[in-house]
């Protein structure tokens, strides 16, 4: 199977004011990023994708074991080597947000990086993190770094959005 993937975030902030003289002054700045990842198994390449809604219940981890229980979107397994990019939102693909908490990291057996907790994320809210050069974002060890752990606050159920790039090499 072949894997090609875009990275596209973008920011435009404007901010209007006034004072005594006048409406005020008005300010506007834009920024964008975008990077294309070919096929492959070096840098700036990718040969393998993990994207999925999952669930997490309210008070719980969500174990995903990079390197043996993840499936792709045709069924193929995954087992990564090397992980280049991770996004998740907290929301379903719906774009509802959630009413929890999420935060990453803090498996025993996580994947280099994640061991402990990284960051939290608010209801709706994102992480996005990507390391596109030869050595990627984390290297993989099966059994003893594989983990990335999503841990649910308590209170609700959580529905959200991952997703997951990588190398098998």
């Amino acid at each position: 199977m072949t894997v090609s993937a875009k990275f596209d975030m973008s920011l435009s902030v404007s901010q209007a004011g006034s004072n005594a003289f006048s409406s005020g002054p008005f300010w506007s700045a834009a920024t964008a990023f975008s990077k294309a990842l070919a096929n492959g198994t070096t840098a700036n390449k990718v040969n393998l994708a993990y994207v999925a809604e999952r669930t997490v219940a309210s008070g719980a981890n969500d174990d995903i074991d990079v390197a043996g229980s993840l499936v792709d979107a045709l069924g193929a397994s995954i087992v990564m080597a090397e992980v280049v990019a991770i996004l998740i939102k907290n929301e379903g693909k719906d774009g509802a947000p959630n009413t929890t908490d999420l935060t990453i990291g803090g498996s025993t057996s996580g994947v280099p990086g994640y061991t402990a907790a990284v960051a939290t994320i608010c209801p709706g809210g994102w992480y996005a993190i990507g390391s596109p050069d030869a050595d990627g974002l984390a290297a993989v060890t099966p059994s003893t770094g594989d983990i990335l752990r999503i841990t649910n606050a308590a209170g609700a159920s959580n529905k959200y959005t991952i997703a997951i790039l990588g190398r098998s090499a």
